[in-house]
């Protein structure tokens, strides 16, 4: 049995259970007994959370007047042609967009719903996206929304905001959200997060889950100070494996699962545990709302509220290549998608069959020029790509760790579990191969050639890489406790990487950055503190946890009696 923990809870101390409140009908009764006699219960609500329903919920309030902030957007067409400039022509990328919420909306609309509101008699409902800029509310509620829950739902037909795109691609309408909603939805939070009083997680929109603003808040101000888990998501791909299946407790009857990821806090929800009731929410309202105490002062000063450190899981075993694949560098991330740092990456080896390999940097000797054209006729459907005659392949087996800084061509091959450990940007990834394969829709694959030939880094040949990308270990610290051993990232690249095979226990000096781990080896590990702050937190096989930067120190403890291995991330400082 897997004892790999898929719904990791954080248990949030002071609370009972009646903290929360569950369902409809009790959170319209609540909503109820708050909402102002003579004033405005102004409803935030992020896209993706279904407006639909939260509306004929809200028809029982009887309100004086209730006004729905869809009708201050522009009409579907509209809004879509203005957004062009950001979403562009193709299927996955596009360029990020930095509006203000009111930016998007009709100002001659918006002005209309707050003047209408200020001369209503009675009690009003402002419900909506952006609801609190037509009136900031008596007070205030908000329905929040995970992100791997709108990629779900896009995927089962629902329409970005505002549009009119149910059948649409779906990688386009994630496109949307990632390059416009959710940037615009995250800035315009933050605007009035510090001050609901009432928030509901709409997951399950059938049941969802309501408690004070405050308890939300001192929730995330206390997971921000002691370690916790994400919730990780899994998904398919035409590349998948089989080895997830196993470890980590997933649906055997599942044709494979290609990736998973277990530390994206853009991405990855929390859940919190009030009593015996959990509540979902976005991992990044942690980030946004607690960026010091999570990230530590020089992390917050160089990246802002934003996680820079990102662990997935590649899971090939039983499985196919992933796409041959390079990612852009920091200018041309810049100056193409307006990101301000690019996906310089690693690929851990967690486990790996006999004969698994990665593919990574050039041979000596490759014509750029020859490559590109045999890249774009394998791409139109001619000769198919021969990968080996340019790209080198190197065997892969358990514990190697390969190092990817961007504009290094690469992927790894079938029958390897990668622990991907990577700065976050992950959708800046072009595809230059792809072993000429339909997606799990039925369509090609993306493939991004034209991207990929303005960053490949040619002089990456094959010395450079033996000597700087594979297997560079060195190691730090050794003694009858603990082998600590730096095995990455490369001195471009801003993450370091520790391993440390730990015989009993080793104390930890978090050194102001948070720390991202995995344990790599051994069934099961202890993080505890060392001024007594939290209680001893337990990890286990492949599960990634993180530390944040408010704990200055802590302490790694193998209790199996069994060397055990743990994989930890941090922000190296910038160099004087």
């Amino acid at each position: 049995m897997s004892s790999y923990d898929r719904f990791p809870t954080t248990v949030i101390a002071g609370y009972g259970s009646e903290a929360v409140t569950k369902g409809w009908e009790a959170i319209t009764a609540r909503l109820a007994a708050i909402m102002p006699q003579d004033g405005v219960l102004a409803i935030e609500a992020y896209p993706g959370v279904d407006d639909d329903a939260v509306l004929s919920h809200l028809e029982a309030l009887n309100p004086a007047l209730l006004v729905s902030t869809r009708e201050l957007f522009p009409e579907p067409v509209e809004l879509t042609a203005r957004l062009k400039p950001f979403l562009t022509d193709d299927r996955v990328f596009g360029r990020m967009c930095y509006f203000d919420l009111a930016d998007l909306m009709e100002p001659e609309r918006l002005e209309a719903a707050r003047e209408q509101v200020n001369a209503a008699e009675g009690p009003v409902v402002v419900y909506g996206w952006g609801a609190t800029l037509v009136h900031p509310g008596d007070q205030l509620v908000f329905f929040d929304m995970t992100r791997w829950e709108i990629t779900l739902r896009y995927r089962a037909g629902m329409t970005n905001y505002r549009a009119e795109n149910a059948d649409e691609d779906s990688l386009r309408k994630i496109k949307r959200g990632y390059y416009v909603e959710w940037r615009v939805a995250d800035k315009h939070k933050m605007t009035f997060f510090d001050r609901m009083d009432l928030f509901v997680d709409t997951v399950d929109t059938d049941a969802p889950k309501m408690l004070a603003g405050d308890a939300v808040r001192d929730g995330l101000s206390q997971i921000a100070r002691r370690p916790f888990r994400l919730k990780p998501y899994f998904d398919p791909g035409v590349w998948g494996g089989q080895w997830m299946k196993r470890v980590c407790g997933l649906d055997p009857e599942a044709d494979n699962y290609a990736w998973s990821f277990d530390g994206v806090p853009e991405e990855n929800a929390l859940i919190l545990a009030y009593g015996d009731k959990t509540i979902e929410l976005p991992a990044m309202d942690l980030t946004l709302t607690q960026p010091l105490a999570l990230l530590g002062e020089d992390v917050y000063a160089r990246f802002g509220a934003e996680y820079p450190i990102r662990f997935d899981f590649l899971d090939t075993v039983g499985g196919q290549n992933l796409s041959l694949q390079v990612h852009p560098t920091t200018e041309y991330e810049h100056r193409q998608f307006g990101m301000a740092y690019t996906q310089d990456e690693s690929y851990y080896i967690l486990d790996a069959d006999e004969g698994a390999t990665v593919y990574l940097g050039l041979k000596e000797g490759v014509d750029p020029d020859e490559m590109i054209a045999a890249l774009r006729e394998a791409n139109a459907g001619g000769e198919p790509f021969d990968a080996e005659r340019y790209v080198n392949r190197f065997p892969a087996k358990k514990h190697d760790h390969f190092l990817i800084p961007a504009g290094t061509i690469h992927c790894s091959g079938a029958g390897a579990m990668v622990l991907e450990i990577s700065a976050t940007p992950y959708n800046n990834t072009f595809k230059l191969w792809d072993w000429g394969r339909l997606g799990l829709d039925g369509k090609p694959r993306p493939v991004h050639v034209d991207h990929g030939s303005h960053v490949i880094r040619w002089d990456r040949t094959t010395p450079w890489i033996k000597e700087n990308l594979v297997n560079a270990v060195t190691v730090v610290n050794e003694d009858e406790h603990v082998r600590e051993e730096h095995t990455g990232l490369h001195e471009l690249e801003f993450i370091e990487t520790r391993r440390l095979w730990i015989e009993d226990e080793v104390t930890i000096d978090n050194g102001g950055s948070v720390s991202q781990l995995n344990l790599v080896e051994g069934e099961r590990a202890l993080v505890e503190s060392l001024d007594g702050s939290f209680e001893p937190y337990e990890v286990h096989y492949a599960e990634t946890f993180i530390v944040p930067a408010s704990v200055k120190g802590y302490r790694l403890v193998n209790p199996t009696g069994e060397r055990i291995g743990v994989i930890r991330a941090y922000v190296r400082k910038p160099q004087a």
